[in-house]
């Protein structure tokens, strides 16, 4: 935005020099022409800071107009060429209601001047009548395409959303089918592996055999792999950094974002509960999903490190090129109570050049 602004700004700036050496060539009286030059110029570098330039459109116009009637010249093409380039900067700019109201008081404007002048042409009007006819079709047109991406946006948000939100229903089925599998190994095999095992002690304290006590050993060997499989199976297929990893990758698949992953010096050796594990990955899946939503870029870069005392740090920005003001929405505020409940802390701030996220989560073990 701010290179197209500068470009502006120059297109603007050797037209209005032209605009104006013209002139001097062709008169002695500076001062009051340098004057509105100074107003005019003034006035086009506001309309980079104002929500609606409608009025400082109107008053350039205006402007140029005046400047003309007080100094006019038979054959001042730059004229022409300000007209237009101000046309079509505010058929980019103005809506449709707004650009209407412009072209009708430039040519209230451009109808009064001529009034003034014996030695103007009526061709000046029609032309510019039907110069502000094409401009209003092309204003209608450009706006028309602007709500259709703006249509697109949402509706491609909005199957994201649902993209996401199938993806953690299957995920969620999977748990729970696994859990099932889980509870199934534990009340059948589990059970009757160890009923197996009080049946040998009772076999071997009657009768004392070293086959018996291989066949414990055996049993018990069993029992505790059949613990560790339901334990495997009640834990999530990925969790903490991992599933960070996943969800980067699922939305780098898709074309969504792309993603600067950086990990610290030690922060895979980190040892998060499952709480924990879920929250580090349902801060990082907000902060990114409020990065595609709200950010004009698709880059946002995600690290994870240890602080001096040991607690996992994350922080994740992205670029922004119109700093706005922000309020904490839901996904923010649940965000900071999600991080809140496992004693950890979270920060979102903006500077000028980034939006971030930044927070810490306590290990278990580290000393306070």
């Amino acid at each position: 935005m701010v290179k197209l602004f500068i470009v502006r700004s120059l297109v603007f700036a050797i037209l209005w020099m032209g605009y104006l050496y013209e002139h001097f060539q062709n008169t002695n009286e500076f001062s009051l022409l340098l004057f509105i030059s100074a107003c005019t110029i003034g006035t086009y570098f506001f309309l980079a800071i104002v929500k609606e330039p409608l009025i400082l459109y109107i008053l350039i116009d205006c402007l140029i107009l005046l400047e003309e009637w007080l100094y006019p010249l038979p054959k001042n093409m730059y004229v022409l060429l300000l007209f237009l380039y101000i046309y079509l900067e505010a058929i980019f700019q103005l809506n449709t209601r707004k650009f209407r109201l412009f072209t009708v008081a430039t040519f209230l404007c451009s109808v009064a001047i001529t009034m003034l002048f014996q030695d103007k042409e009526v061709e000046w009007l029609i032309a510019l009548g039907i110069f502000s006819i094409i401009s209003i079709t092309l204003n209608e047109y450009v706006y028309e395409r602007e709500e259709q991406r703006e249509m697109y946006e949402q509706l491609l948000g909005e199957y994201r959303r649902l993209k996401r939100l199938n993806y953690e229903m299957d995920r969620s089925a999977r748990l729970e089918e696994r859990t099932r599998i889980a509870r199934d190994i534990h009340d059948s095999v589990g059970h009757k592996l160890t009923a197996l095992l009080m049946q040998l002690e009772m076999l071997s304290i009657n009768e004392p055999k070293k086959e018996y006590d291989e066949l414990k050993k055996l049993v018990h060997d069993s029992l505790e792999e059949t613990r560790h499989a339901v334990k495997a199976l009640k834990t999530e297929e990925n969790e903490g950094i991992s599933s960070v990893l996943q969800l980067i990758r699922k939305l780098e698949s898709e074309n969504h974002i792309m993603v600067h992953f950086t990990t610290k010096q030690g922060v895979l050796s980190v040892k998060l509960s499952n709480q924990q594990n879920i929250v580090l990955y349902r801060v990082i899946q907000e902060a990114l999903t409020n990065a595609m939503r709200h950010a004009q870029s698709r880059e946002v870069f995600v690290t994870l490190g240890r602080s001096a005392i040991g607690d996992l740090e994350f922080s994740v920005k992205n670029r922004v090129f119109e700093p706005k003001l922000f309020q904490l929405g839901f996904g923010l505020t649940n965000m900071k109570e999600r991080v809140k409940e496992v004693g950890g802390t979270l920060r979102i701030f903006q500077t000028d050049q980034e939006f971030v996220v930044q927070g810490t989560i306590p290990v278990k073990g580290n000393s306070r």
